[in-house]
């Protein structure tokens, strides 16, 4: 599946809207404690943390091999201050409100961490 400008711009601003208006973002984690992660389709090099603006969306993606997971409320305050930079730090990419298919935009943490403040301050 291809996503044009417009649908990637939509599911941008679908997680950053919805995440500030309920105070969290959504992962998937492990019964280990583990975070979903996965290989980028951009690059092989870099693996991708995905992230879901409500508990519905992230819970269709644990189906299949992803079973294993379960959504988990990442506070956003948290998520802004120490997620992302870390993320940034540790060379992963932020995956936004992925599809069912997990497939969707991939994204650099301080890019999304710019979004964020650029919304909250617009």
């Amino acid at each position: 599946m291809e996503f044009v400008s417009s649908e990637v711009q939509g599911q941008l601003d679908r997680l950053v809207i919805e995440s500030m208006s309920r105070g969290c973002v959504w992962g998937l984690r492990d019964a280990e404690g583990s975070w979903a992660v996965v290989a980028s389709n951009q690059s092989s090099s870099i693996n991708v943390m995905p992230f879901w603006s409500c508990q519905e969306t992230a819970m269709l993606a644990c189906s299949d091999a992803w079973c294993i997971y379960t959504p988990v409320a990442i506070d956003l305050e948290e998520f802004l201050d120490d997620w992302l930079p870390g993320m940034h730090a540790d060379v992963l990419m932020v995956g936004v409100n992925w599809t069912l298919e997990l497939e969707g935009v991939e994204m650099e943490p301080l890019d999304l961490l710019e979004e964020f403040e650029s919304e909250m301050s617009g």
